[in-house]
């Protein structure tokens, strides 16, 4: 493990240096005031849109070396270790950087329940397959056992930190010997109520075999002494994950006009300090706290009957899956921690000791409502001005012209009004509807079961192969069956991941179809934090090929002819590369030739290739990319041409669009423009069903274009800067107190397809101010 703070910074983060400073201090990056409502972001320039192309540190690759992809894996910790960043961005109220590390924590876990325990299930069959990028799963292990524990050093260090500060800000966690003689009286009578009743002490020794740790559960490691005779006896004590993980302990009374101050203690404080009573007649010689995390991915068998049945069987086993890592104090005495690891069939180096907390992620716990003061000022999400104008008639504003609705600065109550409005409209005839992922209390599922009694054809796509949503959409599926809704499981080998809604209705005497497309999942309140493009429109040709997709997913019958949409597994891919083979074609031709692409990830080697192929043709490249990204920008002779940003904040990028300048420089109202539901990943474009939608009309055009896309280019308060060696760097203007926020930009200024009559009074101030000159 890491102790020095600086030599932990340089191996997680060596691009947080510029000039051999460090970007996070307190002199680079003071503390701003008080977070008010934020004011207007300035318009921007368009000469300023994008910054200077990445410096390359590697020397020239090959175009078919290895060498060229960045390790997905080692991609996605990085981007890990960005979110973790954001813990020490003093731009963030205190209890919003508590939270990025309790994120940071639980994005970890469940990397290693699904990512590290694909590769270790890869080594333990013999599967010797090569990554993109040249590792064998063994080699892959290893670099992400170091980055990972480097990445754990730092939560704890910056939980530290973030502790120290709290305590001054009246939110105090403490230790059993800071208690005074009434938190102690207080105490033993709340283990006794509260916690005793649900603790199950547990011996191990022959007649007691070693017990089930749960996925992610927590237990305390015992070496006891009989009292009586000394004997030796090793015992476990599982914590049910139903107690709180901090025990708050009584404090003065609010006093009027102060903010109210809480201290806690860790619940595994309390238990030990109360073992006796669980373990009367013995002494403790040893204890250590640990947490296990099993392999929680699924597979699937092709041959598969019946879809539902089997997904209650693999989620029943999923809870039994192997243990692939343990973590532990680091007080735990050596031989009792080689006592657990030994009975989980653990390797040294599949156990991990960590000095301050085991399992940040129930940090969370800690933000409490009443201390707002120490959060993100509530954001008020607007609605269309448009559907208002027309007395909250989704369907008048549809087909007076295309909306787009962008969350979660705008409303997802959109999406929740259209499904409710066709469900209580006699003229509705039929509703089609995907389910990816969706609330516990979904109010589309209430609307799709309120349309179905009321008498209408109502077909719901729910996916069972959303991780770790399968249950919650078993339920969800039960529930629409009772009131009468078609449903349909999809594809055995495919994962439906399209967003999708289609509505038909009966006018004068015909029928015209209503259709929404997303990029994010239909759940009200991930709407409230994910940045998502939600389209809607009454454009024939779209109604006609959604209904085509509905089809393809009901019937398997495969779409003829589509005239919009392009469709992955089918078309999806090859409609990508012809554009990009389109803007080659440009830079050949001395024309123009750009692309503008926002992804959560870039994985898939077949397309990195296409892009550097545009590269050195010429072809500028913007990319966007949060998460993952496997290509390397600004290697000579690669990717010259393209640049890569993350832009990780308080809202989290999820939308997909992709913009080809056809021949014109970008934004430009001649520009091809997409919103996509599928990220550039070998899965979504050959394994799933996923949608590529075509924005044509001006308005909405304009909007993605020249105000998202601009935008978010131009961001500088929470954009990170991709190098060729795959660090990133923060752009060097994020600690100005003018530093343009894309989110910031958003919240402050209304979209444009959604203003009705007030887009005729007073326009929205857009980011670039010369696209009407390029026209």
């Amino acid at each position: 493990m890491i102790g020095a703070h600086d030599s932990a910074l340089d191996l997680l983060y060596p691009a947080l240096r510029v000039h051999g400073k460090p970007l996070m201090t307190k002199e680079n990056l003071p503390e701003l005031r008080a977070e008010k409502t934020p004011e207007p972001a300035p318009a921007a320039v368009v000469d300023e849109v994008v910054p200077p192309p990445a410096c390359a540190v590697l020397p020239v690759i090959a175009p078919n070396s290895p060498e060229r992809f960045v390790n997905r894996e080692l991609s996605w910790l990085a981007f890990n270790g960005r979110v973790l960043q954001e813990a020490q961005n003093t731009r963030h109220p205190l209890l919003e950087r508590l939270r990025f590390v309790s994120i940071s924590s639980s994005n970890l876990d469940e990397f290693y329940m699904v990512r590290v325990a694909g590769l270790w299930g890869m080594v333990k069959e013999g599967v010797a397959s090569i990554s993109d990028d040249g590792l064998s799963p063994t080699q892959q292990l290893a670099r992400i056992a170091d980055f990972s524990g480097q990445l754990i050093s730092e939560q704890q260090r910056v939980w530290r930190g973030l502790k120290a500060e709290l305590a001054d800000k009246g939110l105090a966690v403490i230790s059993a010997n800071n208690l005074n003689e009434a938190d102690r009286v207080w105490l033993d009578v709340h283990f006794r109520e509260q916690i005793f009743p649900v603790l199950t002490p547990l011996a191990i020794d022959p007649a007691h075999p070693f017990p089930f740790i749960p996925n992610l559960g927590f237990s305390l490691a015992l070496k006891l002494a009989r009292v009586r005779d000394e004997h030796m006896v090793m015992a476990l004590l599982p914590i049910p994950p139903q107690l709180q993980r901090f025990v708050r302990l009584p404090g003065p009374a609010k006093e009027k006009g102060k903010s109210k101050h809480a201290r806690f203690i860790p619940l595994e404080e309390v238990i030990e300090m109360h073992l006796g009573e669980l373990f009367p007649g013995h002494t403790v010689k040893g204890s250590g706290l640990f947490r296990v995390i099993r392999d929680s991915d699924v597979e699937v068998e092709e041959e598969a009957e019946d879809l539902v049945l089997m997904f209650e069987s693999l989620l029943k086993r999923r809870r039994r899956g192997s243990v692939i890592l343990m973590m532990c104090t680091s007080s735990m005495a050596d031989d009792l921690r080689t006592f657990i690891a030994d009975h989980l069939d653990l390797k040294d180096e599949e156990v991990v000791r960590v000095g301050e907390m085991l399992g940040t992620a129930d940090l969370k716990q800690l933000i409490l409502k009443e201390r707002g003061d120490l959060q993100f000022k509530p954001f008020v999400a607007r609605f269309p001005e448009r559907i208002r104008d027309l007395g909250g008639d989704c369907f008048a504003a549809i087909r007076a012209k295309d909306i787009l609705v962008h969350h979660p600065f705008e409303s997802f109550d959109v999406v929740v009004q259209f499904l409710r409005q066709a469900a209580a409209d006699p003229d509705v005839v039929a509703i089609k509807q995907t389910l990816y992922r969706t609330s516990s209390d979904s109010p589309i599922v209430s609307a799709l079961i309120e349309a179905a009694e009321s008498g209408k054809s109502v077909t719901a796509l729910v996916e069972l192969k959303a991780r770790f949503d399968e249950a919650a959409n078993i339920k969800w599926a039960r529930d629409l069956e009772r009131a009468g809704v078609q449903v349909v499981y999809g594809f055995i080998d495919l994962k439906t991941h399209a967003k999708v809604s289609l509505v038909v209705r009966r006018e004068s005497g015909r029928l015209h179809s209503y259709v929404h497309f997303g990029t994010g999942n239909y759940h009200p309140i991930t709407a409230k934090i994910y940045t998502d493009l939600s389209l809607f429109s009454a454009d024939p040709a779209l109604g006609r090929d959604a209904a085509q997709v509905f089809n393809y997913i009901t019937g398997y019958a495969e779409p003829s002819g589509l005239e919009r949409l392009s469709v992955s597994p089918l078309n999806l891919r090859e409609t990508l590369v012809a554009d990009i083979e389109n803007e080659i074609a440009n830079a050949k031709k001395g024309r123009p030739a750009q692309i503008w692409l926002k992804l959560n990830s870039l994985v898939d080697a077949d397309m990195i290739d296409e892009l550097y192929k545009a590269s050195q043709a010429g072809v500028q490249i913007d990319i966007i990319a949060r998460g993952i990204c496997c290509l390397r920008p600004g290697v000579p002779g690669l990717s010259d041409n393209i640049r890569v940003k993350s832009i990780v904040g308080r809202f989290l990028e999820h939308g997909r669009v992709i913009a080809f300048g056809n021949g014109h420089k970008l934004p430009h109202a001649k520009a091809k423009l997409y919103i996509s539901s599928a990220d550039w990943m070998t899965r979504n474009l050959d394994r799933r069903v996923e949608s590529l939608v075509p924005i044509d009309n001006p308005t909405v055009h304009q909007q993605v274009l020249d105000q998202i896309l601009v935008a978010q280019l131009k961001d500088q308060a929470q954009s990170w800067h991709m190098k060729a060696d795959g660090s990133y760097a923060r752009d060097e203007a994020s600690g100005e107190a003018d530093a343009f926020s894309a989110h910031t930009y958003f919240m402050t200024n209304p979209s444009l397809s959604g203003r009705g009559r007030a887009l005729r009074i007073k326009s929205p101030r857009t980011v670039t101010g010369s696209r009407r000159e390029q026209a």
